[in-house]
């Protein structure tokens, strides 16, 4: 396929230097350094080798006057690791799209499946719940339907589980993903092992904690249980979407984060800009009692992903034995605001689709926060909010790589435009592309050039632990 031209080529005098792709005249924001000033970087064999205050030569030139200049942004948590997504990902200024909750297993037949073949970078966690799942002999594929959550595992089988487990890590993977509130039997004791191989392998541990909102056992416990693991361990930890399980007690948890942080336990956390999550309605999450764990939403809080119809009683009860996504609107809107002003909380979107069908935060998050609560609510700053985007998360992953403009840094690079940059996607049309980001470049390739998806560009790269 023929692709258009990618870039307005502006005539420029002669230079000692030609780079393979030079981004002109942007305000460039780097938060690692607080850089905020007009600059222009040069761009040659995937690498970022220059960021000048004067111009550059370059064989291919994007005029960025009036546009943002950021590192490429970096989803710690993207259940979508198909071709759909990533083409949702990199209209939303992501570049590398990473599965850390639930992971992957086999680890290396993962890694392959999606080798030379991905619009942006991937990478993922070695996953309990793949592990359970495989051992166990449930049905599920994504998430555990039935013998995993029916039941404790046996001491042999969870022995197996971690075997696999540390096999992924051997493979590659970032971190161990564990996702304790699918797993109503999952013990105590075992949750601790599994922090005790992240420890010895030095990863950190991304998890869904066991218990959300008020109700006593509940997001509180569950945050004294993560939080002592790691203590007790040395492990890091990465608690995934925040809002969803603390509700109303989200302030209280990021305080439990934040105290655990000053008493040097290494626990991070993240969130994204919506006032529903989504999970599927077969798991476990919805066993008897999950209006009040939930903060005591009912039925018509439930929106099908499939129709977008909201359910009854009675559409619950036949969605749940056939499963499929669900969007629990539970999330107070003060809730999202507090999380995205908090300096402690990453953004990450939690998204997939699947043939159109899903939550919006799989083609939003980003533009979202960066239309409606920076520049709309004015949350939080636009440096902030490209901290949360980038440098938190490179950092998470201790990639000094990624995550920042400096020389050296690998160059993933998004452009937009503060002044228009938004989200499209809804509830009832999740699959819509973000607007107002002219240029995506993974690993030195253009991927998303004047707002439109190059054909046939596959530049993503393996996200691996060394």
């Amino acid at each position: 396929m023929k692709r258009a031209a990618l870039f307005v080529v502006m005539v420029a005098p002669v230079f000692a230097q030609t780079y393979d792709l030079v981004i002109a005249n942007g305000r460039v924001i780097d938060p690692a350094t607080n850089l905020d000033a007009v600059r222009h970087v040069g761009i040659s064999a995937g690498k970022i080798e220059a960021i000048s205050a004067t111009p550059l030569g370059g064989k291919a030139t994007i005029d960025a006057k009036g546009l943002v200049v950021a590192p490429g942004f970096i989803d710690l948590h993207s259940h979508g690791q198909t071709a759909e997504n990533y083409r949702f990902k990199a209209r939303d200024g992501v570049t590398t799209a990473l599965e850390m909750e639930v992971g992957a297993g086999p680890v290396a037949q993962w890694y392959a499946e999606r080798t030379g073949k991905s619009l942006i970078n991937f990478g993922a966690t070695s996953g309990e719940l793949p592990a359970r799942i495989a051992v166990m002999h449930d049905s599920g594929t994504l998430l555990p339907r039935d013998k995993a959550v029916e039941r404790a595992a046996t001491t042999e089988e969870f022995t197996e589980i971690l075997a696999r487990v540390g096999r992924g890590l051997q493979e590659g993977a970032l971190g161990i993903g564990l996702g304790i509130a699918y797993l109503p039997h999952e013990s105590r004791a075992e949750v601790v092992k599994l922090f005790l191989l992240a420890a010895m392998k030095k990863v950190p541990v991304y998890v869904h904690m066991r218990n959300g909102g008020p109700l006593e056992p509940g997001v509180v416990d569950a945050v004294q249980e993560i939080v002592a693991d790691a203590a007790a361990t040395g492990a890091s930890v990465h608690v995934v979407h925040i809002t969803s399980m603390g509700l109303r007690e989200t302030p209280l948890c990021l305080a439990m984060i934040q105290g655990a942080r000053s008493h040097g336990v290494d626990v991070t956390t993240e969130a994204y800009p919506y006032t529903a999550g989504m999970t599927d309605l077969g798991s476990a999450i919805f066993n008897e009692g999950w209006q009040q764990r939930q903060g005591g939403i009912g039925f018509g809080d439930l929106q099908w992903a499939a129709t977008g119809e909201r359910l009854t009683a009675e559409t619950f009860a036949k969605y749940r034995k056939q499963g499929g996504f669900v969007a629990i609107h539970s999330i107070p809107e003060n809730i999202v605001e507090l999380a995205m002003a908090n300096p402690l909380v990453m953004i990450a979107s939690d998204g997939i689709l699947d043939e159109g069908k899903g939550h919006p935060r799989a083609a939003g998050t980003y533009a979202r926060v960066l239309g409606k609560y920076v520049r709309e609510q004015q949350v939080l700053s636009l440096m902030d909010a490209l901290r949360k985007m980038t440098l938190m998360p490179a950092d998470r992953l201790g990639m000094k790589s990624k995550g920042r403009l400096a020389v050296g840094a690998d160059a993933d690079v998004t452009v937009f435009d503060a002044a228009r940059v938004t989200d499209r996607a809804t509830f009832e049309s999740p699959a819509r592309y973000s607007e107002g980001i002219p240029y995506v470049i993974v690993g030195g390739t253009v991927v998303v050039n004047r707002g439109e998806l190059v054909p046939d560009a596959v530049p993503g790269r393996a996200v691996r632990r060394d």
